[in-house]
């Protein structure tokens, strides 16, 4: 099956979906810092550069399903969370034109759970209402989702959106996981005596890093940072990698930060060298890219947000054998069905 991708950032959902068995035939990215990262990792994708405000729908090729994750900072809990009041969060609207024009059997989009609060609500039935009304109209199924449940090994809960076109006649069901719970340890042990801290201003060490990107943005913590413990353990999965590099988690070689009081914790003392953030390389571990997707970029800054912008591979790949399963299960149905229809006309 054909796929097009919208956000598509480094491409952590088109991963998955191409593990899946899916055909990603097109992409559209405007962030130029990711451009490099996305054509060298997915050589087959036609990568489309322009604003998806710019693009008329005559400019997608026709597919079998639309996957995207359309701009989270106008939803998001650390952000202003102004919704669909911001341009960002407007660009769903685009995202919706496009699906209604080309109407794929499927679509999936992915947000931020930042969406689900209150002062959201409203917005969030009207976008729900238009992914509905798309045209002939989608089956709508909408959850909110944990990676660490799906072979994923950290904490990260984000909203999906999954519609499956409505003369097509089922609805998604989202499966439930089985899968065990997996550790840091698990995923970056190897890691923890390889890793080189940023060159100066936070620029890359490129070719010297003896992984690729296995290499630390430096520089101090804020208050912010410094108010939480964000330290996991060996035996734990990771905090949230976000796309802010200030707000990587640390290293789980260091103990858990010293409470003092509320809103203020500390390095334990006489153990500061420890605490290092995670490398770019040590967050993609975490969210399951394989160490051959190389991350291509000037500044770690760059590194990080590609990374923490993206879908996990491996929860994106379950969720895309999952729909690829129910489609398939669904034609088969339907295929006995009329088969089994014409037998019964014939003997008539």
């Amino acid at each position: 099956m054909k796929i097009v991708s919208f956000f598509a950032g480094a491409g952590g959902l088109d991963l998955g979906f191409q593990k899946a068995g899916f055909n990603v035939i097109w992409a559209n990215e405007y962030d130029k810092e990711i451009w490099e990262t996305y054509e060298k990792n997915h050589s087959d994708t036609y990568l489309d550069k322009r604003s998806i405000v710019n693009i008329s729908s005559d400019e997608v090729p026709d597919c079998d399903g639309i996957i995207g994750g359309p701009p989270c900072q106008s939803w998001s809990e650390a952000g202003a969370m102004k919704g669909i009041s911001d341009k960002r969060g407007q660009l769903f609207y685009d995202f919706i034109r496009i699906l209604e024009a080309k109407q794929p059997k499927f679509f999936l989009a992915e947000n931020v759970s930042g969406m689900l609060l209150g002062r959201h609500s409203e917005a969030l039935t009207n976008i729900k209402e238009l992914f509905k009304n798309a045209g002939i109209g989608y089956e709508l199924s909408f959850e909110m989702l944990n990676a660490c449940d799906y072979n994923v090994p950290q904490d990260r809960k984000r909203v999906f959106f999954i519609g499956i076109r409505r003369d097509l006649k089922f609805k998604f069901q989202f499966p439930k996981s089985n899968f065990k719970k997996i550790t840091l340890e698990e995923v970056i042990t190897d890691l923890k005596d390889s890793v080189l801290p940023a060159l100066k201003f936070n620029k890359t060490n490129g070719v010297e890093c003896k992984f690729p990107n296995h290499e630390y943005m430096t520089g101090d913590f804020s208050s912010i940072f410094m108010s939480r413990n964000r330290v996991r353990t060996w035996k734990e999965q990771s905090f949230t990698i976000q796309a802010g590099a200030r707000h990587a988690p640390i290293h789980p070689q260091a103990p858990k930060m010293k409470f003092i009081e509320q809103n203020i914790r500390i390095f334990e003392p006489g153990k500061e060298h420890l605490y290092r953030r995670l490398s770019v390389r040590e967050c993609a571990r975490i969210q399951t890219f394989p160490d051959d997707f190389i991350f291509y970029y000037n500044s770690v800054v760059a590194g990080y947000k590609m990374i923490g912008n993206a879908v996990p591979v491996n929860l994106a790949e379950f969720l895309a054998k999952s729909i690829r399963n129910q489609i398939i299960q669904n034609e088969v149905m339907l295929q006995n069905l009329h088969l089994s229809n014409n037998k019964i006309n014939v003997a008539v």
